[in-house]
């Protein structure tokens, strides 16, 4: 199965991206902790180069703990900020403060010379930017102590650039001028494997494929980092008279513990298919992180 998604939108988005980059002090990246790296666009690097970047590690909640302490070290040795964060309402109280703090460490000789200037409180201009739905609105309307913005469990919603203003009184430190970004991929996927990532936790429309086949390379996937995941979610065994190893077969033994039968009595693929995703996305499968440091 190959996966690409590029809409037209995606092509401006990059473009007032690289026109913004001049304007802007920090670049704030999003990627989601259970993909890390399939999540790192590349032409953020490229277009980066020269800022200094703040990683946040979105959805720890859903990843593999003890991997996400590792990504967290893997991009700190590669020389980025690096900061896991769980987005959800309530589960981070002293978000803003953390980021905050880590902001002004960032920022630390630039504020100096801006003092000696005579400019004592100044406001940070930040690029936000990540992928398709991996919670840029939702961690600016975090910071900002309020809905500024909107979001969606779903790619694609934010569509045009606007700056978000956040102030604290605090000098030298007078908030931040954050520029939200639509979510945005590259033009293709060197490695397949990316793509299918990148699909499967929700970066991807599903609307452009075949949520069986998409389903079922998922299957492959929790083989390999959580085998007994589908089966303790599921309640069936791993015993009886489906091929247990045969990805169609599993998704098979799923609806069937979940009832998904068209009249006739055959299994409804298609419904169980768009379940196990929901339901993947949504941690309900446990705390999973689909790909490991190098």
């Amino acid at each position: 199965m190959t996966v690409q998604w590029y809409p037209g939108h995606m092509t401006k988005t990059r473009r007032m991206m690289e026109a913004h980059m001049k304007l802007v002090d920090l670049v704030i990246e999003l990627l989601d902790a259970r993909i890390p790296l399939s999540s790192k666009n590349p032409d953020i690097d490229t277009l980066a180069k020269n800022k200094p970047r703040l990683i946040i590690l979105t959805k720890p909640d859903m990843a593999n703990a003890r991997q996400t302490t590792r990504w967290e070290e893997y991009f700190r040795q590669s020389g980025f900020f690096t900061l896991a964060m769980d987005l959800k309402a309530g589960k981070q109280k002293n978000a803003a403060a953390r980021v905050t703090t880590l902001v002004q460490q960032i920022m630390a000789e630039k504020f100096e010379q801006k003092r000696k200037k005579g400019r004592l409180a100044v406001p940070v201009r930040a690029m936000v930017v990540g992928i398709p739905n991996v919670g840029k609105s939702t961690f600016i309307n975090l910071l900002a102590g309020k809905a500024v913005t909107t979001t969606a469990d779903k790619p694609g919603v934010t569509r045009g650039r606007q700056w978000i203003n956040v102030r604290t009184p605090t000098s030298p430190f007078a908030g931040f001028d954050l520029l939200d970004t639509p979510g945005v991929l590259w033009p293709k996927f060197e490695d397949p494997e990316v793509g299918l990532r990148l699909a499967v936790t929700g970066a991807v429309s599903d609307l452009i494929l075949d949520r069986i086949t998409l389903a079922e390379h998922l299957i492959m996937m929790l083989g390999d980092v959580a085998p007994k995941a589908i089966h303790v979610r599921y309640r069936f065994s791993s015993e009886g008279s489906h091929d247990i190893k045969n990805p169609r077969d599993i998704l098979v033994s799923i609806g069937e513990a979940r009832g998904f039968k068209m009249k006739g009595g055959a299994i409804d693929l298609e419904r169980t298919a768009i379940m196990l995703l929901d339901e993947f996305r949504g941690g309900k499968l446990g705390r999973i992180t689909l790909e490991s440091p190098v």
